[in-house]
C-alpha cells in the first residue's frame, strides 16, 4: 500500500482521529452544512449529505450537532457561508498534492496553506497542475483478518470496479456514484470495513525515504490539522518501515 490509503489506515489504527475529535467535528459540520446548502436536506436525493452524516455518526457526533448543521445549510438557521475548492501543488521530492478546503476567508486560507507547503520543502501550484494524476473513486478498506474471497465476490456482485489484496488490507474500489450502494451491500452481508470514503487515488507514485519522507509526513499532518482543510491527497510511496519510523 502507498500514499493516501496507507496514511488513512495508519491514522485510523493509531487513533489519531479520536485525539483530535474537536477538529474532526468542525470539519464534518462544514461538510454537512455545505452539502445541505448545495443540494437539500433530503438524504434520499442528496447522496453527498448522506455520506457526510454517515461520517459524522461514525465519529460519534451528537445528533443535535448534525441536525443544526443541516438546518444551517438549508437556511432554517443562521450560519457562516463557506466557499469550497481545491489547491494543487508539490511536496518534497516532487510528490503531487491535492488539498480540498472549505473557508469563510479564501485570502487567509491561501496564505496559510502556501506557508505550510513552503515550510516543508513544497510549493503551491496552479489549478490543474497535478489533478490529472488522480482519479476520484470510492474506497472501502478491510482488515486482512476477514475472508478475501467473500469480500471479492460480494463486492464485484454489488458493482465494484476492482478488489485488491494490498498485503495489510483488502481494498474495494468503486465508481463514486456506486460507492454507497456497494458499501451498503457489503454491510448487509456482515462484512465489516475499516475505512470507507470517496477519495482521490493516484495513478502514479513517487518513492520517498529519509529526509523527504519525514518532510512529507509532517506536511500531511500540518495540512490535515488546519481547520480550513477538509481532505489531503498525495501520491507518495513510503515503505512500511519508513512510515512507522516517521510516525513514531
Amino acid at each position: 500500500m502507498a500514499g493516501h490509503s496507507k496514511w488513512a489506515n495508519i491514522k485510523h489504527r493509531k487513533g489519531a482521529q479520536d485525539a483530535k475529535r474537536g477538529k474532526i467535528f468542525t470539519k464534518l459540520i462544514k461538510e454537512i452544512t455545505i452539502s445541505a446548502r448545495i443540494g437539500s436536506g433530503d438524504l434520499e436525493t442528496n447522496p453527498r449529505l448522506r455520506l457526510a452524516i454517515d461520517k459524522a455518526k461514525q465519529a460519534n457526533m451528537p445528533k443535535d450537532n448534525i441536525d443544526r448543521a443541516v438546518k444551517k445549510g438549508t437556511g432554517d438557521l443562521d450560519g457562516v457561508s463557506y466557499e469550497e475548492g481545491v489547491f494543487e501543488g508539490y511536496g518534497p521530492g516532487g510528490v503531487a498534492v491535492m488539498v480540498e478546503f472549505m473557508t469563510d476567508n479564501r485570502t487567509r486560507t491561501v496564505a496559510d496553506v502556501r506557508h505550510i507547503f513552503t515550510k516543508h520543502n513544497g510549493s503551491l501550484g496552479v489549478s490543474g497542475s497535478v489533478g490529472f494524476l488522480f482519479d476520484r473513486k470510492g474506497l472501502i478498506s478491510f482488515e486482512t483478518g476477514q475472508d478475501f474471497d467473500s469480500i471479492f465476490e460480494a463486492a464485484l456482485e454489488a458493482g465494484a470496479e476492482d478488489v485488491k489484496d494490498e498485503g495489510d488490507a483488502f481494498e474495494v474500489i468503486t465508481d463514486p456514484s456506486e460507492f454507497i450502494h456497494v458499501r451498503d451491500i457489503l454491510e448487509e452481508k456482515g462484512l465489516q470495513w475499516e475505512t470507507a470514503e470517496i477519495t482521490m487515488l493516484p495513478q502514479t507514485m513517487v518513492k520517498l525515504e529519509g529526509k523527504p519522507a519525514e518532510q512529507m509526513i509532517k506536511m500531511m499532518e500540518k495540512l490535515e490539522d488546519y481547520d480550513d482543510v477538509q481532505n489531503v491527497y498525495a501520491n507518495f510511496d513510503i515503505s512500511d518501515e519508513e512510515m512507522e519510523k516517521v510516525m513514531a
